[in-house]
């Protein structure tokens, strides 16, 4: 048997300013909103889940890693929203752009320019 994602959940504090990220920023779509929870779902089908209580990130716990087009414009809309820019878009040794950003709750989110 192997199992499939069903959805990734993010803590928020603040639902309206994750979505300012997560929806405005990054262009997932927002599916449904319950008190306290909000559902969106990126391009390839994956729903994130953001819930709404005490976050508690950490630098060496796991990090969400979305691909995306126009890496620059999409680390200028994050920032513009409220998130925090960790490291600027540059080449990795790996072979791929990417910058690292960080929430308004301080979980860490790595952006990678799609191939």
């Amino acid at each position: 048997m192997t199992a499939t994602i069903q959805r990734l959940i993010v803590s928020s504090s603040r639902i309206p300013d994750a979505l300012a990220l997560y929806r405005d920023a990054l262009g997932l779509r927002l599916d449904r909103e319950a008190e306290g929870l909000a559902w969106l779902t990126s391009a390839d089908g994956v729903e994130l889940m953001l819930h709404e209580r005490e976050a508690q990130p950490s630098d060496t716990a796991v990090a969400i890693g979305f691909a995306v087009d126009r890496l620059d414009a999409v680390v200028d809309a994050w920032a513009r929203a409220g998130g925090s820019v960790v490291d600027a878009p540059q080449a990795q040794p790996w072979g791929e752009r990417m910058a690292v950003v960080r929430d308004g709750d301080g979980h860490i989110v790595c952006l990678s320019e799609r191939a």
